[in-house]
């Protein structure tokens, strides 16, 4: 079995392995950059598994930041009925596309 691990960014759970891209919630680094992140939730060699309370101690993830991308836009609309109140507002959230260098 692979070595995999599950860390938390941006109040979300994403399961990761080695070599796999991902999208995560934005992170203030630059395209080219190495981020750890240290919120990891449990972590696995392949063959045991540690589980932290919240987070393991000592359990880094390595990501290469590929760059910033947009999701997919999302539509609020609000109307009041036989007042002709109506609002529209959209949101497009900003996730770091990542590769996973290294899981210790």
């Amino acid at each position: 079995m692979e070595a995999y691990a599950v860390l938390e960014s941006g109040g979300k759970q994403t399961l990761v392995k080695v070599g796999q891209k991902i999208e995560i919630e934005k992170l203030s680094v630059e395209a080219g950059q190495e981020a750890v992140l240290d919120t990891v939730l449990a972590v696995s060699d392949g063959t045991t598994l540690k589980v932290g309370a919240p987070y393991v101690e000592g359990a880094k993830v390595t990501l290469v930041v590929d760059g910033v991308i947009k999701g997919k836009k999302v539509i609020n609309f609000k109307a009041k009925r036989r007042k002709g109140a109506r609002r529209l507002v959209g949101h497009r959230q900003q996730y770091t596309v990542a590769t996973v260098k290294s899981i210790a």
